[in-house]
């Protein structure tokens, strides 16, 4: 785990028994600004996290809800693209270096969750709520206007430069095509 994590809410792995219920966290707007810089976002107006940790065969289960509010740049554009972000999240944190138990019970979570290695000690569950968000965000996004500048900046469509269009204007058949 990166040690100066913008938006940080270490647990002790050795308290994980102790608490009960969830947990609710909230990034603030300094924490916010800074991991809009790390992920390269136009604005991240919300992050929080419900959560309720568990042991399970020797690994920290995180089971919860993340909810953002963030705008990327449109890859075409620049102009921020809004997107709100509210998704289930299940991620198994493993002490790094140790292999995992067999067991049936397992192998299904652990085709259902992300694995986070950490250090034995302490999770951090600000950096695992923000890692997911990255992950859960639209890739590439793009401005309702995007196809329009790409088309007047000369930028050709997924037809027009796919594998086939060569054969198809070596045909004269790009004419016709869409």
């Amino acid at each position: 785990m990166n040690m100066t994590a913008e938006f940080s809410r270490p647990v002790k792995a050795d308290q994980v028994k102790r608490l009960s219920g969830e947990t609710h966290i909230a990034a603030d707007a300094a924490e916010r600004e800074a991991l809009a810089r790390r992920f390269g976002l136009s604005a991240l107006d919300r992050l929080e996290a419900d959560y309720s940790l568990t042991e399970a065969d020797g690994a920290v289960m995180a089971r919860g809800r993340v909810r953002a509010a963030l705008a990327q740049p449109c890859v075409a554009t620049g102009v921020p693209v809004p997107e709100v972000i509210d998704t289930d999240f299940l991620l198994r944190f493993v002490v790094e270096g140790e292999d995992a138990p067999e067991g049936e019970e397992l192998e299904l979570d652990a085709q259902d969750c992300d694995t986070i290695g950490y250090d034995g000690q302490v999770i951090d569950m600000g950096e695992a709520v923000a890692e997911t968000v990255a992950l859960a965000m639209t890739p590439f996004p793009r401005a309702p206007d995007a196809d329009i500048y790409l088309k007047e900046a000369g930028v050709l469509s997924e037809d027009q430069a796919g594998p086939f269009a060569a054969l198809l204007a070596l045909k004269g058949g790009d004419k016709g095509a869409r």
